[in-house]
């Protein structure tokens, strides 16, 4: 069965979230480069969880570790058809499939993180909807100046918008009976109000040494498969204010034959889409739902070959 790799975004990380990766050589070298590059000890970090969820921690942090997990993981696995990853899980996506080292990928994490505060002048968030349709949720963002950030599926999107309008946002889909969620994100990500982000972060994204990627990576977007440095550059920068196709995302991996789908963690959220998307007809898991490596290694060699 054909196997797909999914990369999370931002809101799952945790102190715990590297254990699993301690004494893995693989994991530990690209852990130990991204540092490097930035000047830092990579594991400091889980030791400071009131900054974890701040985008200059929080960006660099799960690339790495999407990056570690994945170069632990690779040699043992089947090769995957394609990779997606939920918003800055796709530059993690880069990563993965060999399209930028760790140095790199550590580089443009904290570049792309420092665009989009920089960029987010007023203070702004996400909040996740459940059970409304799309042009419903469309509507309630339209009253509050507000935006459709992410689609999950057809009743799961995500709104973004200004902080000082958020409340508003959630008493008003909560009164239409949809199920409110509000996200550990601290811009409006995937909404117009970061446009200002997405020049300085394809300027960053030029002057890196981005290659063309190994294996296919699936643009938020627009769910198209990327195999270029320059559909990479447009995609990966356009994203950050843009919608991002999620649900359409997941479909194109389903269409080109995709059946088994490791999520590299942390959290789950991403492998139950997947599951919830296709009941009884994949097998979707998430590296954090194991005890160790090994683990997801049997999974993948008894599900996936």
């Amino acid at each position: 069965m054909t196997l797909a790799l999914l990369c999370p975004g931002q809101g799952a990380q945790h102190p715990a979230m590297l254990d699993a990766l301690r004494g893995h050589g693989a994991a530990d070298a690209v852990l130990r480069e991204g540092g490097v590059a930035l000047g830092v000890e990579v594991r400091d970090w889980l030791a400071q969880p009131d900054r974890m969820h701040d985008n200059a921690i929080a960006q660099p942090l799960i690339c790495l570790a999407q990056l570690a997990t994945w170069r632990a993981l690779e040699h043992e696995a089947p090769a995957p058809r394609a990779i997606a990853g939920y918003s800055v899980g796709e530059l993690a996506s880069y990563g993965c499939a060999a399209a930028l080292d760790a140095s790199e990928l550590a580089r443009l994490a904290v570049q792309r993180a420092a665009a989009m505060d920089h960029a987010a002048a007023t203070p702004g968030g996400l909040v996740a909807l459940r059970g409304l349709p799309r042009a419903d949720v469309a509507s309630i963002a339209k009253v509050h100046a507000a935006w459709i950030a992410i689609v999950n599926g057809s009743d799961a999107l995500v709104v973004g918008g200004k902080a000082a309008e958020l409340d508003a946002i959630k008493r008003d889909a909560t009164a239409r009976g949809a199920r409110v969620t509000c996200l550990k994100v601290g811009v409006a990500s995937h909404t117009p109000l970061l446009a200002a982000a997405v020049a300085p972060f394809r300027s960053a994204l030029e002057t890196s040494a981005l290659r063309p990627p190994a294996v296919p990576v699936v643009a938020g977007i627009d769910a198209s498969f990327v195999t270029s440095r320059e559909a990479g550059i447009a995609t990966l920068s356009a994203q950050i204010a843009a919608t991002i196709e999620w649900a359409r995302c997941l479909d194109a991996l389903y269409e080109r034959g995709c059946r088994v789908f490791l999520e590299l963690g942390p959290g789950a959220a991403l492998s139950a889409m997947v599951r919830e998307r296709w009941p009884g007809d994949v097998a979707a898991r998430s590296v954090s739902e194991f005890r160790g490596l090994e683990g997801v290694i049997a999974w993948l060699q008894r599900t996936a070959s």
